[in-house]
């Protein structure tokens, strides 16, 4: 996604860490870079509105649920594989503390 222009920062970096921007998990030198980039480029504006609405609507819906730690760690392990573009095995995420498949829990 780019709206065509060139900008101090590549969209392709906006995009690949937006939810440690919207989760403030950068630092603030980072975070000042993406303001400036969202006030230039309306596809990644829009990209982040949708996914801070995504966020809002998980945390309004799912936030009073105690997510297990391995659960965490296994699910935040596939995030890392696809951002390095790495191949994620097709097997279920099992949550051995609740006793339910990630697919059952759907």
């Amino acid at each position: 996604m780019s709206c065509g222009e060139p900008h101090e920062t590549d969209c392709s970096e906006v995009l690949d860490h937006l939810y440690e921007f919207l989760d403030r998990e950068m630092p603030e030198g980072d975070c000042t870079k993406f303001e400036v980039h969202f006030e230039e480029c309306s596809p990644c504006l829009e990209k982040y509105g949708l996914e801070q609405a995504v966020k809002k609507l998980v945390k309004r819906c799912c936030g009073q649920d105690d997510v297990p730690t391995d659960l965490r760690s296994k699910v935040m392990g596939r995030i890392d594989l696809i951002r390095a573009g790495e191949a994620v095995p097709e097997q279920g995420l099992t949550v051995q503390d609740t006793g339910r498949s990630a697919s059952a829990a759907e």
